[in-house]
């Protein structure tokens, strides 16, 4: 994010930067100092864009710096590099319906996934839309999206768990990947967690960020019996406010760590994502009903959980196949 500060300005809130040497201020209409810090940062984004021959790049790199510290602004940095190849020197208005196709075969040739592509797209689709609200443009133009892949779920057996947990040789991974399989949590949510959040008292794990920085669902999830005893282990030996930490810093990944269990166990082509998948199928399975499985998975709605997990529950589409259960043919005598 730009060097702005907010200031006090007539009783209210103040955006001011300096540009080219010049100082620049602005009053705000905010009555909070979180309200003043949303509209300060839009301020600036809306005075310094260049709307003559806004093209879809300065979009792009302006949609990252009102992300701010947002994860999708991380991952756009990334697929970006692929976007603005192909959409950068455009100005919005000069985008069709043909270019998103033509992006799509391309991207394909390169041998990404369209899952991949639906992503780098829609990264392009978000930017504009944004710019448009923001005032920036008239109106988003039509970005064609490939369709998305169903997801492909696979749940881990229960020995294929075990001898996953069994791998883990090192205390952060094992700890990260057993909070996975009782929270049910994306690794994103698991390396996050602090300590402030994990309630003994309570038995409760709140995996939420209390400034809302990410934009995908996360669950308040009650804390098992395995959970509890990891955590309270882990508490004892904590030197970072960090749950899962290594030589007393925090972890940002475990990609490394849990390949090598994968690795130790004998396992082969098991994502970390599986770990996700196999809890809400255990659940679902187990007879949970999918209201629950959904709130546990901090989904925004149960739609997606049907759409990634009906097919796991026992009696789904049962009735529907009773219907087809024809008596009159004639049995074999």
């Amino acid at each position: 994010m730009p060097d702005i500060s907010i200031g006090r300005l007539r009783g209210g809130f103040c955006v001011y930067w300096t540009a080219n040497g010049l100082r620049k201020r602005y009053q705000l209409e905010a009555r909070t100092r979180a309200q003043a810090e949303a509209e300060g940062r839009d301020k600036y984004l809306k005075e310094t864009l260049p709307t003559d021959g806004l093209t879809v790049a300065k979009i792009w790199q302006s949609y990252i710096e009102y992300l701010g510290s947002k994860p999708t602004a991380t991952t756009m940095k990334y697929t970006g590099r692929a976007v603005l190849a192909h959409f950068g020197l455009l100005r919005p208005d000069q985008i069709t319906v043909a270019d998103c196709r033509s992006y799509r075969v391309a991207r394909q040739d390169a041998g990404r996934a369209i899952g991949s592509i639906h992503t780098e797209l829609g990264h392009l689709r978000s930017s504009l839309r944004w710019a448009e609200k923001s005032g920036f443009i008239e109106r988003t133009p039509l970005i064609e999206m490939p369709p998305k892949p169903d997801s492909n779920v696979v749940p881990l057996t229960d020995e294929q768990i075990r001898a996953l947990i069994d791998g883990c040789t090192a205390p952060h991974i094992r700890l990260a990947v057993i909070l996975l399989l009782a929270t049910g949590a994306r690794v994103s949510a698991v390396l996050d967690l602090t300590w402030e959040r994990v309630d003994f008292e309570r038995g409760v794990i709140n995996l939420r960020l209390p400034d809302g920085v990410t934009r995908k669902g996360r669950a308040v999830v009650p804390m098992n019996r395995m959970a509890r005893v990891a955590l309270e282990i882990a508490y004892q030996a904590r030197l970072t406010d960090h749950v899962v930490e290594w030589a007393g810093k925090r972890i940002r990944s475990i990609r490394k760590g849990y390949s090598a269990a994968i690795e130790r166990a004998n396992l082969e082509n098991i994502n970390i994502h599986q770990i996700r998948h196999s809890v809400a199928v255990r659940m679902l399975q187990s007879g949970q009903p999918i209201e629950v499985v959904s709130q546990f998975l901090g989904h925004s709605n149960t739609q997606i959980t049907f759409k990634t997990y009906a097919r796991f529950i026992p009696e789904y589409l049962a009735d529907a196949a009773k219907v087809l259960d024809f008596d009159f043919v004639k049995r074999a005598k």
